[in-house]
């Protein structure tokens, strides 16, 4: 046997976040040999995490929804996994929203709870807070109608939406705000329904409702969650379903184009020059970076191409990441995280770094939430302060190189990071005293790691168009190529998931089988 005929897969996936892994571990599952790629040196994406000075972040993720152990996502991770990841609940309380100089309100799972919240907290608007509960269902609903039609032929799909197109219409055709506002005129309330969508990255004037609700909502059925671990037991624990199976992931492998016959995609090449064949390439690296990195210029299907390219990008963000010694709890540290709009709303994000306050800010402590971390003797722990932000106060340093961004940009960071420590330490002034390290990323950290254009953190924006746009279906109309991950399905570590899933199945229908019951 020839390198060429050992080095031959059923299919190669690109990128092993979230999609990546869902799509060629499912695959696995049903027979097929599969080969993930990673252009990094660590596997897993966005869910991977990092260490400095003796202290470890997750790099993409501050809570899950959808994981109790009857929750349908649990499930498919368990099928997934080579062994159950172990989750454990954050409580009822998952977020606290302080909106202006009010005081605080913390969000609480089930819906009934939250809905009693809030209406102790807004008592003349019952009816307008009894209507947000209705549209988040109904909303959610309306998207969950979507889903499936990425998987299915496209006369399937176009059937299928036509025959929900009044629900699609009212929820996901209309933003965020044009729901809020139809709902109620009391601006407070207005910023707490829509504080969340951090969650997706969609701002709310322009997100599709139904992503809004699909992702606020997933977290009032049975709560929020975390694995044990941290966001590396994804990895840990469906990487090896792919080996065992035979299988293979290989990180540190930069994937320059895809190989073509005759108008289908037959494989892929390598930067250094190999070419790695099978009778399927699914991408997980984002449909726009698909087009434009792997693509070459003459493929044809320039509809398909265009359509794509004119979907925005998703928001931008900066993160810093703290390091704490002493106990954070007792210093105000929580395992809930906090949303802060201090202007009082809450469709804001940050236009003015370096050196004016952020309008928005999320405060998470991962360290609190993941029981397998030890904080030894001098109580060590880690937390994040996360800022979305227009790209363009980094857009001037895009085309130089990490790590050639000269004099001018270091000083940028070093003022932001001011700034951004300053806001936190006006929040939490006894938290800030236990600040040991601090290391800020830039929305060109985002696109150094995932390649994303504009540093879109959750890839394409979930504008209405995305919503309802046709070219996202994970069967590209190049034969052989298929998409995987957020783009395909919603943002975040549950919708990227959901994409590698419907990705798999359209390559091999087998995998239908984990949605039946």
């Amino acid at each position: 046997m020839t390198d060429a005929e050992r080095d031959t897969w059923d299919v190669i996936v690109i990128g092993s976040g979230m999609g990546g892994m869902a799509a060629a571990a499912s695959l696995s599952r049903v027979g097929n040999k599969v080969l993930l790629l990673e252009q990094h040196q660590m596997l897993g994406g966005l869910t991977h995490s990092f260490s400095r000075d003796g202290f470890t972040w997750d790099v993409g993720m501050h809570y899950l929804s959808e994981l109790a152990p009857e929750d349908r996502m649990r499930e498919v991770l368990d099928w997934l996994s080579d062994t159950p990841i172990d989750f454990a609940p954050l409580g009822s309380v998952y977020d606290h929203v302080h909106i202006g100089a009010a005081e605080p309100l913390s969000l609480s799972r089930p819906y009934e709870a939250q809905e009693r919240d809030l209406k102790d907290r807004y008592p003349d608007q019952i009816e307008a807070i009894e209507a947000w509960t209705h549209a988040l269902h109904e909303g959610r609903e309306a998207m969950l109608k979507i889903f499936p039609t990425r998987a299915m032929p496209e006369i399937a799909g176009d059937l299928l939406d036509w025959w929900n197109r009044r629900a699609i219409q009212k929820w996901c055709a209309r933003t965020t705000k044009e729901v809020i506002d139809e709902i109620t005129d009391h601006p407070e309330l207005a910023a707490v329904l829509a504080a969340q969508w951090g969650d997706h990255g969609g701002r709310p004037g322009k997100a599709s409702f139904a992503v809004h609700a699909l992702i606020a909502g997933a977290y009032l059925p049975s709560g929020s969650w975390y694995p044990v671990g941290g966001s590396a037991a994804f990895a840990d624990h469906i990487i090896p379903t792919i080996a065992k199976l035979g299988g293979e992931a290989r990180a540190g492998v930069r994937v320059e184009g895809l190989l073509f016959e005759g108008g289908t995609v037959v494989g892929v090449r390598t930067d250094d020059g190999t070419e790695i064949r099978a009778s399927a390439v699914i991408s997980d690296i984002g449909a726009r970076e698909t087009i434009e990195s792997l693509l070459p210029g003459d493929c044809g299907h320039q509809d398909w191409i265009d359509e794509i390219r004119a979907l925005p990008a998703s928001i931008a963000h900066f993160t810093m990441f703290l390091g704490f010694e002493g106990d954070i709890e007792a210093a105000g540290a929580t395992k809930a995280n906090h949303w802060f709009y201090p202007t009082g709303e809450a469709d804001v994000v940050w236009t003015n770094a370096p050196d004016e306050a952020s309008p928005c800010m999320v405060v998470a402590f991962g360290s609190l939430k993941n029981p397998a971390h030890d904080p030894g003797p001098r109580q060590r722990h880690t937390g994040q302060l996360l800022v979305w932000a227009d790209w363009a106060t980094v857009a001037g340093w895009a085309d130089r190189p990490a790590g050639a961004r000269g004099n001018d940009y270091a000083d940028f960071k070093r003022r932001a990071e001011g700034t951004l420590m300053a806001q936190f330490e006006a929040y939490f002034p006894d938290l800030a005293k236990l600040v040991v390290y601090r290391d800020l990323a830039t929305p060109l950290s985002t696109v150094d790691f995932t390649g994303h254009r504009k540093g879109a953190f959750y890839g394409l924006d979930v504008t209405p168009e995305r919503v309802m746009c046709d070219a996202l279906r994970a069967k590209t109309p190049i034969p052989g190529l298929f998409l995987a991950g957020q783009d395909v399905a919603s943002p975040g570590i549950p919708g990227a998931l959901w994409g590698g899933l419907l990705s798999a199945a359209s390559v091999d229908p087998k995998v239908m089988k984990i949605f039946k019951g």
